[in-house]
């Protein structure tokens, strides 16, 4: 029996056009569309019983060149977003640091200080000031002479900025008073501490003051509550301070009032606001002996004066600016914290039935009223 066998190279000679026509059109399959090739050979594997017909491969590859370009329009979305939202990253610190950094509101001081005739002729009767201006402890009393109101109003207290550093030091020889909704369990923030530091960060952030806080606890000994002492615990570490830091001018004992009367609440409205009243409190360094007025012995203050001038300025803006946030002020024997800075203001705000809120409401116009004072020269 003859073998059969297969002649290659007559095969390819007499079929060359056929195959070169196959090879051409191969090529422009793939060139045409080689996903789909290569689709079609995915689905036959993995739907092997189905007929794949080139309307249906067709279909399927524009459904899904449908979804592949929803996805690419999806992701440069995200893309584009992302871009947005690092630019805005990129721009918010430096509107953070423009709102740290901004201009301190300047107030016109113009004419507030300008007393009218009927005012000056009232502030140089004693009478008057005592009934109107200044509760007097009973212990001591003021004289003649001792509050000047046109002269005080024309005492220049402007800070000197040339100095770097610190200007306003804050602290609180009773930083265990508090109000009436205080929890003092969480800390002494709960209280006249916290109410200091509101007033340290508006000084600082509204008006750029530069402003210390200390929150050493004065009335504290092994850890037990007294007043008793509390001004002698206190003064060497203010004078520490300050004597660390030249630049401080002013120094304000933020307190809060104790009422026996609990009927009286010490509130006002400030813009809106229920806002605690404040006092403005001095010691005169005298006291009554034998119905006699004698220095009070060991307890001298030389800057007396600019203290009282200070505080009167302080009540007379007050007035001025916020009509009834200012109490009368106080004036007592002794000299309390006021003797270590000619700027020094001993504050009571409120008293124990007033709540936070109403108590960090009145930094905001104190603050206000500091700086008025401090301004009304330049």
């Amino acid at each position: 029996m003859q073998r059969w066998s297969f002649n290659y190279r007559l095969f390819f000679k007499k079929n060359m056009v056929g195959i070169l026509v196959l090879a051409a059109f191969g090529t422009s399959v793939l060139l045409w569309d080689r996903g789909l090739l290569l689709k079609t050979i995915a689905l036959s594997e993995v739907l092997p019983n189905t007929i794949m017909t080139l309307p249906t491969l067709n279909e399927i590859y524009a459904a899904e060149k449908d979804a592949t370009k929803e996805d690419n329009a999806a992701k440069e979305n995200d893309e584009a977003k992302e871009a947005k939202d690092d630019e805005k990253a990129n721009t918010e610190p430096e509107k953070a640091g423009d709102d740290k950094t901004k201009e301190p509101e300047k107030i016109d001081t113009s004419k507030l200080f300008l007393m009218t005739d009927e005012q000056k002729q009232n502030y140089s009767n004693i009478n008057y000031l005592k009934k109107n201006i200044y509760t007097v402890a009973a212990i001591t009393d003021i004289n003649t002479g001792d509050i000047d109101p046109e002269k005080f109003l024309n005492m220049d207290f402007s800070l000197d900025t040339k100095e770097k550093g610190p200007k306003v030091l804050i602290f609180h020889t009773h930083s265990h008073e508090e109000y009436s909704d205080s929890n003092m369990e969480l800390g002494l923030d709960e209280g006249v501490v916290g109410v200091g530091e509101h007033l340290k960060q508006i000084l600082e952030d509204d008006y750029g003051i530069e402003t210390m806080h200390c929150t050493e606890r004065f009335d504290y000994v092994d850890s037990k509550m007294t007043t008793t002492g509390a001004y002698e615990r206190m003064e060497p570490v203010i004078e520490k301070i300050l004597q660390d830091n030249p630049s401080i001018e002013i120094a304000i004992d933020i307190h809060r009032d104790g009422l026996t009367d609990e009927s009286i609440h010490l509130v006002t409205n400030i813009d809106g606001k229920q806002t605690a009243q404040v006092m403005f409190f001095n010691g005169l360094c005298r006291v009554y002996e034998d119905e006699q007025l004698v220095p009070t012995e060991g307890l001298e203050n030389p800057n007396l004066e600019q203290n009282l001038a200070f505080s009167f300025n302080m009540k007379y803006a007050a007035d001025e600016m916020y009509s009834g946030f200012a109490r009368k002020s106080y004036l007592n024997a002794y000299r309390y914290s006021l003797n270590m800075l000619p700027k020094s203001l001993l504050v009571e705000v409120g008293a124990q039935n007033n709540t936070k809120e109403e108590a960090m409401n009145a930094m905001e116009p104190l603050a206000k009223i500091l700086v008025t004072v401090l301004n009304k020269n330049t």
